[in-house]
């Protein structure tokens, strides 16, 4: 033990990462339905740690919230602005009472059973599920202007409350959304899943990674023309029953000659057409037999995301589109429109707008000249933009050292809420400008992973020894507080959605609500129950408002308890 003490009294950051990776292991077993979760193994171990005695220093603490939280805003601010319309209101309202009914429920029980301000956040954030709470609520205890030993034991309680509710907030939020739900509904998850299925089957097909249709809907095919003889090309292409073909290479005696709409074929040409695959499987009928294959016929083609910037696409219908581009859009192929990351329905009347994403497929030559009309080409990258994300960092640090008094009551975000809130504009502006602020998945699921549980493993380093006391002394109370913390605000919400904003649809309704407690654990058992990707959509929007509400519970429970 004086070894490993010795060991982390010159080299603190070993005892972090130990803490991490002990933690995360420990957080991959599951008992039951029930899985701890890597962060709340980093912060379980660090504290087993932490009796050794460890000091590290509490900048650290500060930077890895803060690398944290800023990707929380940055992915989700996109989907957190667009919900914030008249056709998301029922989400919204759900998060809004849940954030409003946990936090008042958590003042109540921390005025009746004498609770401090560290010991109440901390309950709040275990048993509301939100780790953020932590950095929140501690950031602003540390701007109360409190001695430095007071600040410190306070912080630290943030902590022990938090240990001592978490694992039955995620317990809680399950047995909730999952089995209560679906018996005060009197519908299962599964069948109402499978009946909201059936009426978004309208929409384009999803696939998820490594997957592909067996029937691809652009194909490339060769034939040899015979019934097509004496035709011109752009006469084979307009004759191909409505459905979109290019004739993009012609081999004749052997030789490879350029393609032109005025080009006649002659017999025994051997032609490559490429398109959707109806008009290109009829034109075997109208143009020859087909090859299965031909030296210098084979051509590579392409897929590129263009941002609509041009003032003749944006703001004009599909239909207006189609019709004034037919000699621009030749050999060029639409795959998908999406707008804030989410596909759109390609109908004649739909209108498309100003930084929707386009996704075209077509040969590198065709794909570069349409490009160039249409918008900002996204270069996929595994590079990360510091400028545009060390600007952000730095904004919402700045935004939190601002403090609002209201009378005697201090009101602050933080470090942590200012970078939140940084991250959702940086987001939001980052979906609106895609050639700037790249941040590939890999390195914002890392920040985000490793800011959080090395966050949460810090303040267990540093508080392990206290926390252990006051559990002992306190932790059978802390745990049932943290019980009501978990239920009630569920229960609430839940009534408030089905006799208020009237959800009817099981599955719908619990994604709602797993996401308005940003109830991850939940979420996957809904999941699972429902079988398809239904509860996705409320969840999304739910859980980007929830992340950004009941992180500001932090300081809210700071001021009012």
């Amino acid at each position: 033990m004086a070894f490993l003490g010795s060991i982390f009294h010159q080299a603190p950051e070993i005892a972090l990462f130990l803490s991490l990776a002990i933690g995360y292991w420990i957080g991959k077993f599951q008992f039951g339905k029930f899985q701890l979760g890597g962060v709340a193994g980093s912060l379980l171990v660090a504290v087993v740690l932490s009796q050794i005695g460890i000091t590290i220093d509490n900048g650290i603490k500060t930077v890895l919230f803060a690398l944290f939280i800023y990707a929380v805003g940055f992915e989700s601010g996109p989907q957190f602005f667009r919900s914030l319309g008249r056709q998301s209101i029922r989400e919204i309202l759900m998060a809004a009472v849940l954030a409003i009914s946990g936090l008042l429920t958590v003042i109540v029980l921390s005025k009746t059973f004498g609770l401090d301000k560290g010991l109440a956040a901390g309950v709040a954030a275990g048993g509301l599920t939100q780790s953020a709470i932590i950095g929140t609520a501690s950031s602003a205890i540390g701007k109360l202007g409190l001695a430095a030993d007071e600040a410190q034991r306070l912080q630290a309680n943030v902590a022990i409350g938090y240990a001592v509710t978490y694992i039955f907030g995620s317990f809680g939020a399950i047995i909730v959304c999952v089995n209560i739900l679906p018996w005060f509904m009197g519908r299962s998850i599964r069948d109402d899943a499978i009946k909201a299925e059936a009426a978004l089957l309208a929409g384009a097909k999803l696939y998820g990674p490594g997957e592909a249709a067996a029937l691809p809907d652009l194909v490339g095919r060769l034939f040899q023309v015979r019934q097509a003889a004496g035709q011109s090309i752009g006469e084979v292409e307009a004759g191909a029953g409505g459905a979109t073909i290019a004739v993009e290479r012609v081999k004749r005696a052997g030789t490879i000659i350029g393609v032109e709409p005025n080009l006649k074929l002659q017999a025994d040409d051997i032609v490559l057409i490429v398109g959707r695959r109806a008009g290109v499987v009829e034109m075997a009928e109208s143009i020859g037999p087909e090859l299965q294959s031909s030296e210098g016929m084979d051509m590579v083609v392409t897929t590129q995301d263009v941002v609509i910037a041009n003032k003749d696409f944006a703001g004009h219908t599909v239909a207006e589109i189609i019709e004034a581009t037919k000699d621009l859009r030749h050999g060029i192929f639409v795959l998908q429109v999406k707008r804030g990351g989410n596909p759109l329905n390609l109908l004649a009347d739909t209108r498309i707008a100003a930084g929707d994403v386009v996704t075209i497929h077509g040969l590198r030559e065709d794909l570069q000249r349409i490009a160039k009309q249409v918008g900002t080409v996204i270069v996929a990258s595994d590079k990360t933009d510091f400028v545009f994300h060390g600007l952000g960092i730095v904004v919402g640090l700045l935004v939190g050292l601002l403090v609002l008094r209201i009378g005697s009551i201090p009101l602050t975000l933080g470090s942590g809420g200012g970078a939140l809130l940084a991250g959702l504009v940086f987001g939001w502006y980052r979906s609106r400008n895609m050639a700037i602020g790249n941040m590939p998945t890999g390195a914002s699921t890392l920040l985000r992973d490793l800011g959080l549980a090395g966050f949460v493993a810090v303040v267990g380093l540093q508080s392990g020894q206290q926390a252990v006391q006051t559990i002992a002394q306190s932790g059978i109370s802390l745990f049932l507080i943290g019980v009501v913390v978990t239920i009630l605000p569920l229960v609430i919400t839940m009534l408030f959605g089905r006799y208020v904003l009237r959800y009817d649809n099981t599955a719908v309704f619990a994604g709602a609500l797993s996401g308005s407690r940003s109830a991850n654990p939940a979420f996957g058992e809904i999941l699972d129950k429902a079988g398809n990707s239904v509860p996705t959509t409320p969840f999304a929007i739910t859980y980007a408002l929830a992340n950004v509400f009941l992180t500001l519970l932090g300081p809210l429970v700071v001021a009012f308890v």
